[in-house]
């Protein structure tokens, strides 16, 4: 996948204001689009059919698992019954582990229980951009440490888990943002495209080093005090 490609989107949802208010946020991450809103299962899947016949497949569906017409659960395994790879993120305030473990075992990617903030959903999207781009970046055979990376790239930090003044939001951001750069970033480039300051990028850029998820090099050929440059590894 190319590294500025957008991600196609379907939001499903059986409330028409929830739906859009959905639609709104993945509007408000980059890298994503808004494909189609539909309020049905039946839909969904018809939209899937006919984004893939028209060569536009799918990559993510946000499923919610209260639909009028079909249960979320049977959208995801028809899904997977008619061929389609899309990605699945259920947006639901189904808390039942039964149906949690049923949703991871047809084939959910992730789950978010309502009701969320802006900053925890534009997380889970931009891991799961973190996970599409790692696999891309496979070839046609995937090795161990490119699986573990991209399988990594779907679990969120839990909280507490940082240093200390560290945000759960700013490191999504700061990881994300490195890891789609076609070249390596300093802390000032960085901080400018994420409105931080240059302190704030490169401590969380040291950290993501420390963490063995970036590399650090001096960058050549500056004048001044020497600056040094960050790469995301794959």
């Amino acid at each position: 996948m190319s590294a500025d490609r957008e991600l196609r989107v379907l939001v499903v949802d059986d409330e028409p204001v929830t739906a859009e208010a959905h639609a709104d946020y993945v509007r408000r991450v980059r890298g994503y689009t808004v494909d189609a809103v539909v309020l049905t299962g039946a839909d969904a899947l018809a939209r899937l059919d006919a984004a893939a016949q028209n060569g536009s497949p799918i990559d993510l569906v946000l499923l919610d698992m209260n639909l009028t017409d079909i249960h979320g659960l049977d959208v995801a395994h028809r899904i997977r019954q008619r061929g389609h790879s899309a990605d699945i993120l259920a947006i639901t305030a189904v808390r039942d582990l039964q149906i949690v473990k049923a949703a991871l075992s047809t084939g959910v990617a992730q789950y978010l229980i309502k009701p969320f903030t802006f900053p925890t959903f534009r997380e889970k999207l931009e891991n799961h951009r973190m996970f599409q781009l790692n696999l891309s970046d496979t070839g046609a055979l995937a090795t161990q440490s490119s699986i573990d990376n991209a399988l990594s790239a779907l679990r969120t930090v839990a909280p507490g888990k940082l240093p200390k003044g560290m945000i759960d939001e700013t490191y999504t951001s700061v990881s994300a943002a490195l890891r789609e750069s076609k070249m390596s970033l300093s802390a000032t480039e960085l901080g400018d495209r994420l409105d931080l300051s240059r302190v704030t990028a490169r401590r969380y850029l040291e950290y993501l080093v420390e963490m063995k998820q970036a590399a650090k090099s001096p960058r050549h050929g500056t004048p001044g005090r020497p600056e040094y440059e960050y790469r995301w590894l794959s």
